[in-house]
């Protein structure tokens, strides 16, 4: 009986939108759910929240591209996550000056460092514009035809809005699995400077050992500052003779803390959710892509480890780049577990078997959405889906060399255009990005790895190369590679040369892309049905609940969650909703166990404080880092502002709990938890760590 009940229970929150659930673009958020927030205790207006220039959302800003963040001041300062600004921080880092290991401090506006790939931006308005689309015929059209539509719709719709200011940019982006489209409005800054980072110590406390894990203690925050033009305050490209930004909103900072219960809630920009997937598709995304992504990066990363420990030039190099692997890495196992434990697979055929009994009692698509045509589908393409994943994760982005090798077609011809013998590509010097001696062994380990684990029919041309000439000695072949080509020798490579025809890296790299061709070639035929199918079963759901309020994946656009500070219960242990500096402190002195728990003196002394004076909660007497609620995040929300039901920051929300891993498509409202750093432990860090007086003052704590 008990399996009986939890068995509906769980059929129960396939069908319905729980209050909680949901990652809600704000200009259109349905009433009902407003009414719930205010339920639960949010206290602003829908126009304080969404409408107009000093607007709460307008403080909210999509961080580079990959994060969010929060303007925290009236002179532009953006509190993110400590790995969202991994890169610009390892970037400004040499041996001498290990800003990563040691962390950074400005005092002043001179001493800020500039980012030059690095941007903000500003959402200023989003529509629902599926009204005009489907007036041109979308539906009618071919997959070809509506991807051309809707870029000639936004390109039409850009200009447009560049008419009106030329600072601003414009989006068009499918929502509801391509059943509705938004036009978006963007102001981007791309003078974004580094202000203030903590030591990676504090930053990346625990590294991979607490990532997705709870309880937590890691002061995940950096702080970066906006320059504008002096003249109008707008976005300018980088120069010394720009200003700081002064927005017209930014977060209040409060450190008043919170308790149990309280309200809570994110704006961010979430990456990348499935939650109207099919179940074959959830199988596909388990088997094909998540177990060979972690196979993979497994190997990569346990070379990749050894070096940089053995070398800290090589940590720096590649501190950054290991982070990212190992994130969905990490990612990718607990996606798994989840999926198998919670059963979601079974959940979602069960949830299927109702849509199709209301399709059959309603008529709603028939003809159209047929889920014995996507189960043959799925199922014929799991092995080219599967290889293609593999090759993914072998060539692309791995290693220099392969970088190279596949770059060649893509780069500009230099030289003179009456001249074709004399034309050439070069490689810029990026020699202290990379690695020689680690980029060798992983491309090697990976080449070995990708025979193991593929069909033969998957192999490109140059394997049979490894098998004949160097007995399958894989490392040798590389070693060859970088001894015969000009790929990794800094020169001009004559593309209208004989040489460059012979250029052993040359010849691989045409290989990589001919066997990726074939690979793309394999799963094209089923991508554009199985993709509408996934869009018919998403517009049946739709329809067949339309008296619910539904919220679209996330697509990396903007999105309010919310709901309460609390803990979750895992087998009757209570995982508690807040980490304190007894917490910290204990695992600090488990370093000479485990090197992820390592911490300078001065860190020790710090959070061995016995007086935390203003940063000390009020209810608890405690210092508290880390704390949960049951917003609803994904990837990309790493940043993320956490504010309270007065629109107050008191939080970054920097990751999720390894028990709610499969909430991309599937939210547990049980177990799916945000991790936030508090935002008092940041400013504590600032205070008493970085003596940062300037920024405090500035950002004027309440």
């Amino acid at each position: 009986m008990k399996k009986i009940i939890l068995s509906l229970i769980a059929l129960l929150a396939m069908s319905t939108a729980h209050a909680d659930e949901g990652m809600w673009t704000i200009y259109n958020l349905p009433q009902a759910v407003y009414d719930q927030m205010q339920a639960e205790g949010f206290q602003m207006t829908y126009n304080d929240l969404y409408y107009g220039p000093t607007s709460l959302k307008a403080a909210c800003v999509n961080f580079s591209g990959y994060c969010s963040g929060v303007v925290v001041s009236p002179n532009g300062l953006v509190f993110t996550n400590h790995h969202c600004g991994f890169e610009a921080i390892r970037s400004h880092s040499t041996v001498e000056h290990d800003y990563m290991l040691n962390g950074f401090i400005s005092n002043s506006y001179e001493e800020e460092l500039p980012n030059p790939d690095m941007f903000v931006s500003f959402m200023i308005e989003q529509k629902d514009i599926t009204d005009q689309v489907m007036k041109l015929g979308f539906e009618q059209m071919t997959v070809d035809e509506q991807e051309m539509l809707i870029d000639s719709l936004e390109n039409a719709m850009s200009q447009d809005v560049k008419a009106q200011d030329s600072t601003l940019r414009l989006e068009v982006k499918p929502f509801y699995e391509g059943n509705r489209f938004y036009a978006t409005t963007y102001q981007d800054f791309t003078d974004v400077r580094l202000v203030f980072a903590v030591p990676k110590s504090m930053g990346k406390f625990g590294g991979e050992t607490d990532n997705w894990m709870w309880p937590r203690q890691t002061c995940d925050f950096s702080v970066f500052r906006i320059y504008a033009d002096p003249k109008t305050n707008g976005p300018a490209a980088y120069s010394k003779d720009n200003v700081p930004y002064h927005p017209k909103r930014w977060a209040q900072v409060s450190m008043q803390g919170y308790k149990e219960g309280d309200f809570a809630m994110t704006i961010g920009y979430p990456g990348s959710t499935e939650r109207y997937l099919s179940s074959y598709g959830i199988r596909e995304m388990r088997d094909a892509d998540n177990a060979t992504r972690a196979q993979v990066r497994g190997v990569k990363q346990d070379i990749m480890i050894r070096h940089m420990r053995a070398d800290e030039a090589v940590r720096i190099k590649y501190d950054s780049k290991y982070a990212q692997s190992s994130n969905y890495w990490k990612n990718s196992i607990g996606m798994n577990k989840c999926i198998d434990s919670i059963g979601i697979i079974n959940q979602k055929k069960d949830y299927e078997d109702r849509i199709r009994q209301w399709q059959d009692s309603t008529g709603y698509l028939q003809g159209k959405l047929d889920f014995q045509k996507m189960g043959r589908m799925y199922a014929n393409r799991l092995q080219d889906r599967r290889a293609f994943m593999y090759w993914i994760e072998t060539f692309s982005r791995t290693s220099e060399f392969n970088t190279r090798a596949m770059q060649l077609s893509r780069m500009e011809l230099k030289g003179p255009e009456n001249k074709p013998k004399k034309q050439y590509v070069e490689f810029p010097d990026n020699s202290d990005e990379w690695d020689e001696a680690l980029d060798r062994e992983v491309m090697a380990a990976l080449l070995k790895n990708y025979k193991d684990n593929v069909a033969e029919r998957y192999l490109p041309d140059f394997y049979k190369t490894i098998h004949t000439k160097y007995a399958d000695n894989y490392q040798r072949f590389v070693d060859d590679l970088y001894k015969k080509s000009k790929l990794m020798k800094g020169k001009k490579l004559y593309v209208n040369k004989k040489s460059f025809q012979k250029d052993p890296g040359v010849r691989y790299g045409l290989s990589l892309i001919e066997s990726l061709g074939e690979l793309r070639a394999n799963l094209i035929q089923t991508y554009d049905s199985i993709d509408l199918q996934e869009r018919y079963l998403c517009a049946a759901k739709l329809r067949m609940e339309e008296d619910l309020p539904h919220y679209s994946d996330a697509n990396f656009t903007m999105r309010l969650s919310y709901g309460q500070v609390g803990g979750y219960d895992l087998a009757g242990q209570p995982s508690g909703y807040y980490t304190t500096a007894e917490s910290i402190v204990e695992k600090m002195k488990q370093a000479d166990k485990n090197v992820e728990y390592f911490a300078e003196p001065i860190m020790h002394e710090l959070l061995s404080a016995r007086d935390f004076g203003p940063y000390t909660d009020k209810t608890t007497g405690k210092m508290q880092l880390c704390f949960l609620t049951n917003n609803d995040i994904t990837g990309g929300n790493s940043g993320s502002p956490m504010f309270d039901g007065k629109g107050q920051l008191i939080g970054l929300a920097f990751d999720g709990n390894w028990d709610s891993l499969s909430s991309d498509i599937n939210f547990d409202s049980r177990l799916a938890r945000c991790i936030g750093v508090d935002i008092r432990f940041v400013l504590y860090m600032m205070d008493k760590w970085g003596h940062a007086d300037r920024l405090l003052k500035e950002i004027n704590a309440k």
